[in-house]
């Protein structure tokens, strides 16, 4: 009777590992799984140095337009219009024909505000009717008060505008009050009045939302 030849076992390769079973395992290096969240996460990376960042800020085009850029030269201040001033390179600002710009810009809100606040008071003196019906009488008086808030909010602004008028008088015009930097041209033009940089008026309001007045 012949004998079934023994399976001979294959060797184990060397460093291998017993696993509860008994059977040899080979021990592999098994990569570290890939954080498929690395990418949408990651900080984003800084610009190469030497990278210039576009700069697509209506001054940005106004500067790239070479008529509204030397506009400046040859009009005088008060008809220069927004985009002409925004165009005028930096070394200019707050020259005379920028203190000419702010200063029609200024009278120019001064006398609308002194315009709207005499058809103010001249429409709360020409209804001083009585009216019977309580509806209509409060109507009425709901429709003077917003008036009378108006003309305090007209009030304070047209105070604003006094003295945005002497800083342009003393120099002082264009300046952040509590940095001494420039306010800037487009800030200005959105807001006349403003004394304050950007970036003072946001840790300004930041206080008072924390603090309080």
């Amino acid at each position: 009777m012949s004998k079934t030849p023994a399976t001979k076992t294959a060797a184990a390769p060397k460093g291998a590992k017993k696993t509860e079973a008994g059977a040899d395992v080979a021990t592999l290096e098994v990569p570290a799984p890939a954080n498929r969240f690395a990418d949408r996460f990651a900080p984003p990376k800084p610009p190469a140095r030497g990278a210039q960042q576009a700069d697509d800020s209506p001054r940005a085009a106004a500067k790239g337009d070479p008529k509204l850029a030397n506009a400046w030269k040859t009009k005088p201040g008060a008809e220069l219009s927004d985009a002409e001033v925004l165009a005028m390179p930096d070394s200019e600002y707050m020259n005379a024909k920028q203190i000419e710009f702010f200063r029609a810009k200024l009278e120019g809100l001064k006398n609308e505000v002194l315009s709207n606040a005499g058809e103010t008071t001249e429409h709360l003196r020409e209804d001083t009717t009585i009216v019977p019906d309580p509806a209509d009488r409060a109507t009425i008086e709901e429709e003077h008060a917003l008036e009378l808030r108006t003309r305090d909010r007209e009030r304070k602004l047209l105070k604003k505008i006094v003295q945005s008028i002497g800083r342009l008088d003393s120099g002082d015009y264009g300046y952040c009050d509590e940095t001494g930097e420039p306010i800037g041209l487009g800030r200005l033009i959105a807001r006349p009045t403003a004394t304050l940089s950007l970036e003072a008026q946001q840790r300004r309001e930041l206080k008072q939302k924390m603090f309080g007045d």
